[in-house]
C-alpha cells in the first residue's frame, strides 16, 4: 500500500510573519527617530556656530549674581548657577510632595462626601468640583495670590490654628528646631521603616496561613516611631518647638511660608483635589452593591465598610488615573513662575537670560521633570501591582 508524501510547508512570506514584520517596523521607527534627532542636533549646532554660541556646562560653576527669595538650602548671589538650579529643584520637590499628600487627603474626603446621603452636602461638594475643574489653574493661582496680598499685616494676622497665623506676608507655623545632628534620628527612622515592612509581610503570611494575626497598622507605626524616639532620648531630646510670637511689626520664631508658596500650594491642592474626588467617586461606584449589602449583613458600621471593604476594592480602579493627577500636579507646579515662586523653571529662566545657554538650561529642567515623572509612575505602577486582585 503506497503512501502519499505531504509536500513541504510553503515558506511564510515576510509581511505575513508577525515577528519579522514587527522587527522591521520597529527598526524603521528607531532609524527614523535617530535621523530626526541627528538632523535637529546638526541644525542646532549650525545655528549656534552662526551666532557665536558654544555648547557646554561650564556655566554651572560660575557665580549666579542673583538672589533667590526662599529655599531649603542657603543661597547667596556669589554661589554658582549649579547651586541655584539645585535650590529651584528642591523648591519644586517641596511643593510637589506637600501638594500630592494634601490633594490626596482632600480629594478622597471630597470623593466620599459626593456620595453622601445628605443632599445639601453632596450638592455643595459637587458644585465645588464643577467650578474648580472648569476654571483654568492659572486663573486660580492669580486669585489666591491676590487674596493673600489683600490680607491684613502681621499685627492683625488671622489665626487659624494653634500657633498658626496668616497675613499678607504669608503663613507662620510652629517648627521644630534641632540643636544636634539629625543623622542618628534619620537612620533610626529608616531602620524602623525596614522593620515595619518586614513585620507587615510576616503578619500577612501568618494571616494567610492561619486566618488570624495581630493588627498590622499599630505594630508598623510603633516600629517606625519608637526607634527615632529612642535616638532622641539618647541625645537628651535636642529639639525644641519654636512657636511664632508677634514682636513689634512681625513674628519671630516658627517657620514662615511665603505668600507665593501658600498661593501656589492652595491652587494646586484645590485644583487637583477636585479631579481626585471624581476619580475616587468613580472607583467607589464601580464596586458592586452586593459588597455593601454583604458588609451590612455582617453588622459593620458604614465608616468601617468604606475603609475595610469598599476602598480596598476601589483602589484597582482609582490608582491608574490617580497617577496621572500626581504627574499633572508636579508639572503644573511650573506655573509658579507666574506668581514669582522660585521653582526650577523660574530659576532656569533667570539662568538662561543671564548666561544665554538656552539649550543647556532647557535640557536640565526637561530631564529633571522627566525623571520625576518616571519615578512617580514607577512607584505608582508598583503599588498598583500590589493592590491588584490576583487569582489563586
Amino acid at each position: 500500500m503506497s503512501t502519499i508524501e505531504t509536500p513541504p510547508a510553503a515558506r511564510t512570506a515576510f509581511w505575513n510573519d508577525p515577528v519579522k514584520r514587527g522587527l522591521a517596523l520597529q527598526s524603521a521607527l528607531v532609524a527614523f527617530v535617530v535621523l530626526v534627532v541627528w538632523a535637529a542636533w546638526t541644525n542646532m549646532s549650525a545655528n549656534m556656530v552662526a551666532r557665536g554660541l558654544t555648547f557646554g556646562w561650564d556655566y554651572l560653576s560660575r557665580p549666579a549674581n542673583f538672589a533667590i527669595g526662599e529655599g531649603l538650602i542657603p543661597f547667596a548671589p556669589t554661589d554658582s548657577y549649579g547651586r541655584a538650579l539645585a535650590v529651584g529643584l528642591l523648591n519644586t520637590l517641596r511643593i510637589a510632595v506637600v501638594g500630592i499628600v494634601l490633594a490626596t487627603l482632600l480629594g478622597v474626603a471630597i470623593g466620599v462626601m459626593r456620595l453622601s446621603s445628605n443632599p445639601l452636602l453632596a450638592r455643595l461638594v459637587a458644585g465645588y468640583v464643577e467650578v474648580v475643574r472648569n476654571t483654568p489653574l492659572l486663573l486660580q493661582l492669580f486669585l489666591w495670590y491676590a487674596i493673600i496680598n489683600t490680607l491684613p499685616g502681621p499685627r492683625q494676622a488671622l489665626p487659624f490654628g494653634p500657633g498658626m497665623y496668616l497675613s499678607n506676608r504669608g503663613m507662620k507655623v510652629p517648627w521644630v528646631e534641632w540643636s544636634h545632628v539629625l543623622w542618628p534620628v534619620v537612620w533610626a527612622f529608616v531602620a524602623g521603616v525596614v522593620a515595619a515592612v518586614i513585620a507587615a509581610r510576616a503578619l500577612k503570611r501568618r494571616r494567610e496561613a492561619t486566618g488570624d494575626a495581630p493588627p498590622t497598622l499599630p505594630i508598623a507605626v510603633s516600629l517606625m516611631v519608637v526607634p527615632p524616639f529612642l535616638a532622641l532620648a539618647v541625645q537628651g531630646f535636642p529639639a525644641t518647638i519654636s512657636v511664632p510670637v508677634l514682636q513689634g511689626f512681625n513674628f519671630t520664631g516658627g517657620i514662615e511660608l511665603s505668600p507665593e508658596f501658600v498661593a501656589l500650594l492652595l491652587g494646586l491642592v484645590l485644583y487637583t483635589a477636585a479631579f481626585i474626588a471624581e476619580i475616587v467617586r468613580g472607583g467607589i461606584v464601580a464596586v458592586s452593591k452586593g459588597q455593601w449589602e454583604a458588609a451590612r449583613a455582617l453588622g459593620l458600621p458604614a465608616p468601617r465598610i468604606m475603609r475595610l471593604v469598599i476602598l480596598p476594592q476601589a483602589l484597582r480602579v482609582i490608582i491608574p488615573p490617580l497617577t496621572s493627577q500626581y504627574l499633572n500636579l508636579t508639572k503644573n507646579s511650573s506655573l509658579a513662575v507666574a506668581i514669582g515662586y522660585p521653582d526650577l523653571v523660574h530659576v532656569s529662566n533667570t539662568t538662561m537670560n543671564q548666561t544665554g545657554r538656552a539649550v543647556e538650561v532647557i535640557l536640565v529642567f526637561a530631564l529633571v521633570y522627566l525623571t520625576i515623572s518616571l519615578l512617580t509612575s514607577g512607584f505608582m505602577n508598583w503599588y498598583n501591582g500590589r493592590v491588584a486582585i490576583r487569582e489563586r
